[in-house]
């Protein structure tokens, strides 16, 4: 497969090298503000990168101190040729936001995380609740009839054998080239935005990002279904600190039927937005409204997430 040239940042602002368990990780930062900091994780998909938070990092970045990483197999993350697993992104989800209580004195950080990180980010919270004071999930999946369920701690969907089909030296790169292709890749935004109005920045982005050496290795894990957890019901329901959930009514990702079970319980706030599965790009002012009047609700990050809800809702 031809590359297209370097990968520009994604985001503005310092980037800093993280090493972790899942190799070397690009995480974004700016701290020009005050407050309580903001972590953002951009979806799983053949081309995802931290642009896909680039509204919000953009909008949150004059009022608060936000980041943004590239997890692994991803933007200008390293893209070595391994497995990929649940395990993996939320190994790098952990490296980060301790980086960033360790620049913050330790404050408890906020997190939003889009479409199927949402269960990484899940999991990274009930792995260790003291690094976070709330979540927001932007349409994520496991809320579905295919990818609800409540399997075997860390159990993932798929197979090492699709992988290996999909990421053989000798099919791997035509098989990759054609889903990446600029006629492919809009036709997949389409489907996520439900509209032909996609945001051509992002479509941009997409295809330089899809076109850099190893770019194709971690998408070979998430169509081989290695990436999807098996547990993603239970990882939410063992959320005890304030959820946010947005998510849109429009194009191929808006099964949510078990949104209303989530909705009765006290610390979770469900909002449905008339948009497709990135409403951050369609109607970004609602989105962040929605977002700054949930954060602000909420005291201060040391406290427990008991506390948060107890205190929020009197």
């Amino acid at each position: 497969m031809r590359h297209h040239g370097v990968l520009p940042p994604a985001l503005p602002g310092p980037r800093a090298s993280i090493e972790t368990k899942a190799g070397r990780v690009c995480l974004y930062g700016s701290a020009e503000a005050d407050g309580v900091p903001l972590l953002l994780v951009h979806s799983i998909n053949a081309a995802a990168s931290a642009y896909e938070v680039r509204p919000l990092y953009l909008h949150d970045r004059p009022r608060r101190p936000v980041y943004a990483l590239d997890l692994p197999g991803y933007g200008l993350s390293e893209r070595a040729r391994r497995v990929y697993t649940p395990r993996t992104m939320t190994d790098a989800i952990h490296a980060v936001a301790a980086e960033i209580r360790t620049r913050h004195g330790g404050a408890r950080v906020d997190a939003v995380a889009l479409s199927l990180s949402a269960s990484y980010l899940a999991r990274a919270v009930t792995e260790r609740p003291d690094d976070y004071r709330a979540l927001v999930l932007i349409s994520p999946t496991g809320f579905d009839r295919l990818l609800a369920g409540r399997g075997p701690d860390g159990g993932v969907r798929g197979s090492e054998r699709a992988r290996a089909i999909l990421d053989s030296r000798l099919l791997g790169p035509a098989l990759f080239g054609v889903l990446v292709s600029r006629p492919s890749m809009r036709y997949f935004l389409r489907k996520t935005f439900g509209s032909k109005r996609i945001d051509e920045g992002l479509f941009d982005y997409d295809q330089l990002s899809a076109h850099q050496p190893g770019a194709r290795h971690a998408p070979c894990c998430f169509l081989s279904g290695l990436l999807f957890p098996t547990d993603a019901t239970t990882l939410y329901e063992a959320l005890t600190l304030p959820v946010l959930m947005l998510h849109g009514q429009r194009g191929d990702f808006v099964d949510f039927r078990d949104a209303p079970r989530f909705a009765a319980r006290p610390n979770w706030t469900i909002r449905s937005l008339p948009t497709g599965a990135f409403p951050h790009f369609e109607d970004l002012a609602t989105v962040t409204g929605l977002c700054d009047e949930f954060f602000a609700s909420l005291p201060s990050p040391v406290a427990s997430p008991d506390q948060l809800i107890r205190q929020r809702d009197s």
